[in-house]
């Protein structure tokens, strides 16, 4: 893995060269390197806008090999009953600990109205609602991500969307994996579709003859799904533009070596993906790389954990630990994993980053399936701007306004001035009309 050093003079062009290759998309499946891809997002739309169905079913020919008509775009509901009641019990037992672990987070952190602000006659408030109708994207493909349907739907029903959508990649045969339908099942989502891609994405925004619209489109996927999120944006609701997966581990010379090369595997696993260790302790970085070389053989996907390693991660050495909280906030990562001495003090320092896991028993798996947060999360700086995927993404909020008689009295005025100065005398008579 390459070592970028303080002590090096091209130290930061080499730093800014790594975080500008993230926030660019710069990490590629193989094959997306090969195609325009907003080009070919924006014909996919206009097709599926234009021809619904019959663009749905001969895209999906088309990218998939799946045989769809329009009788089997939607999955049955037998077919989610049947997935459900042959699902391993083992697994659907850790499933619903999960779900009960998830839903006890989001309600937790669920947005509640303060009392309204009341001001002599005057009354302002905010309501929140759930957003009506939502489609989740769950992953296929080379990859199944069953606990993408947790992550992303158990948010939803928790904000009490009311029609939750499930969309996702078939195969060949047409079927989409029956672990990701069993959860369907469990979670009570009986709107499943047989459709993947930026095709799913632009079925779901512009609807056709099967498939509704909605109003939001959540969850990750490859390049297509995101262009296709980016280009719908504002037709359609979205919870952000997301690339490959990313971690950025933050340690000192207290950190596991091994501990800290297994969790660099587990974000290269993805392939793409980005693993990036910044530390002050050049000795520290000396370790990992001594645990890389001894672990990495032991992998069962230890040649795509390589290649990620070898294009798209780095250690970078600081010269200090405040040095190295500023360049976690700098790339402001998908993931960030700190394991140091003083984790509150780090902590207090950081203000840019997806989801912060903090201690040496706390590694990026554990929110990955089952601590309770959702681990749909900005990637690409995108922290910067973006928080995780939440209950509070499917709520929308309402500002409400009530005065009475002498408050209009005693702020009219005021707004007849500032409408008439504007030139937008109706404004100024509508209130003018109300005072007394």
């Amino acid at each position: 893995m390459k070592r970028i050093t303080y002590t090096q003079s091209d130290y930061r062009q080499q730093t800014d060269a790594l975080r500008d290759l993230l926030r660019a998309g710069g990490l590629v499946a193989d094959g997306e390197t090969t195609i325009d891809v907003p080009v070919a997002v924006k014909t996919i739309i206009d097709d599926v806008a234009t021809r619904g169905d019959q663009a749905v079913i001969e895209l999906e020919a088309k990218f998939d090999q799946a045989t769809l008509s329009p009788e089997s775009i939607r999955v049955s509901a037998e077919e989610i009953a049947t997935a459900h009641s042959g699902a391993d019990e083992k697994f659907l037992a850790v499933i619903r600990q999960a779900v009960e672990n998830i839903r006890e987070y989001q309600k937790h952190i669920k947005h509640t109205a303060p009392a309204d602000l009341v001001r002599a006659g005057r009354r302002l408030g905010v309501r929140y609602t759930p957003i009506d109708r939502v489609a989740v994207y769950v992953p296929g493909g080379r990859a199944i991500y069953p606990s993408t349907v947790l992550m992303t739907v158990v948010p939803a029903l928790v904000a009490g969307v009311s029609e939750v959508v499930m969309v996702s990649p078939p195969s060949c045969d047409g079927d989409i994996h029956p672990m990701v339908l069993a959860l369907a099942g469990e979670l009570g989502v009986s709107e499943v579709y047989r459709v993947g891609g930026a095709v799913a994405v632009a079925a779901c925004a512009v609807g056709t003859e099967s498939i509704p619209a909605v109003q939001k489109i959540v969850g990750p996927g490859n390049a297509f799904v995101a262009e296709a999120k980016r280009q719908l944006f504002g037709r359609v609701g979205i919870d952000s533009i997301a690339g490959p997966s990313e971690v950025l581990i933050l340690a000192d010379d207290s950190a596991n070596p091994d501990y800290v090369a297994g969790d660099l595997f587990a974000q290269a696993e993805h392939d793409p993906g980005s693993a990036i260790l910044v530390t002050p302790s050049a000795a520290l970085a000396d370790a990992v790389d001594a645990s890389i070389a001894k672990l990495l053989p032991t992998l069962e996907r230890a040649e795509a954990i390589e290649s990620a390693l070898n294009r798209y991660s780095a250690t970078i050495v600081t010269e200090t630990l405040d040095d190295a909280c500023e360049v976690a906030n700098d790339f402001a990562t998908e993931h960030l994993q700190v394991t140091t001495a003083d984790l509150d003090d780090t902590l207090s320092k950081i203000r840019h980053a997806g989801a912060i896991f903090l201690g040496a028993c706390t590694p990026v798996p554990l929110g990955d399936y089952f601590a309770g947060p959702s681990h749909v999360l900005p990637t690409g700086g995108g922290a910067k701007m973006f928080s995780p995927l939440s209950v509070n993404d499917f709520l929308k909020s309402s500002s409400t306004i009530a005065y009475d008689q002498a408050a209009i009295n005693e702020d009219g005025p005021a707004v007849v001035d500032f409408a008439t100065r504007e030139g937008l005398t109706a404004h100024a008579k509508a209130v003018e009309l109300r005072i007394q």
